[in-house]
């Protein structure tokens, strides 16, 4: 097996991704979010782009059993129903309905590897269902940290160096990885004791911190909260069946 991880979704493109099986990780705060909604009975998710695409979409789609979800900039869209924090897609507001959703990073990075394989979505609250998946496949992966704004995000890589350290403890053949993978398991291993505390630390854990959102990055950090796996395919997300 051979996993590549590459540190921001500004270093893939659909030419790139395609026929490849793909992990996106975004752990602050798609991930989490996209997990805890499948989770709590939500039909499937539509990760979108763009807020003028997700308008777009959600205006031929709206109905009862439609929602409009994401974030720009970490705070909820003008007109849309929900935001990006996993406390909001609780089982109330989402059962049974399908979810039109956008982020700043998180859903970028999705439709950017949309052609690829296999597409799942990781992070620490999955992450056996998620190493369990890649082992059953016996493949290779490239690991998509979603990043931030384009650049380098710790969390995303320790999360990606965690996956690599759980499929080599699993895999009695040796994985083969690229430069990008061997810095996240280092990074992890550097990092393994402070999982559930380091968020407050990162760049993006301060701004969400700023944003009164310090309680989600305690739920993003929790490792197997949300032991489901989302599956991308066919332009959508669900609950991936056995």
């Amino acid at each position: 097996m051979k996993v590549k991880v590459h540190f921001s979704y500004s270093t893939v493109d659909e030419l790139s991704m395609r026929e490849v099986n793909v992990c996106v990780i975004d752990v602050f705060r798609s991930s989490t979010t996209i997990a805890t909604a499948l989770k709590n009975g939500a039909r499937e998710i539509i990760p979108i782009g763009t807020i003028e695409n997700a308008v777009k979409v959600s205006g031929s789609l709206m109905g009862e059993f439609v929602v409009r979800g994401g974030e720009r900039n970490g705070k909820m869209i003008d007109g849309f129903n929900l935001g990006n924090s996993p406390l909001e897609y609780t089982e109330e507001a989402v059962k049974g309905k399908a979810i039109i959703y956008c982020t700043s990073n998180g859903t970028v990075a999705i439709t950017k590897s949309r052609y690829a394989k296999k597409l799942i979505i990781g992070g620490f609250v999955n992450i056996s269902a998620v190493v369990s998946f890649i082992n059953s496949t016996t493949e290779d992966w490239d690991l998509v940290c979603a990043g931030r704004d384009n650049h380098f995000s710790f969390e995303d890589t320790v999360c990606a160096g965690m996956i690599i350290k759980l499929l080599q403890d699993e895999n009695k053949a040796p994985i083969e990885l690229n430069d990008s993978a061997i810095a996240s398991l280092q990074l992890y291993k550097s990092n393994s004791k402070k999982i559930s505390s380091f968020g407050t630390g990162t760049d993006h854990g301060k701004y969400l911190v700023n944003l009164n959102f310090e309680e989600d990055l305690k739920i993003c950090t929790t490792i197997d909260l949300v032991p489901v796996l989302p599956l991308y395919s066919d332009n959508v997300i669900k609950l991936a069946t056995n």
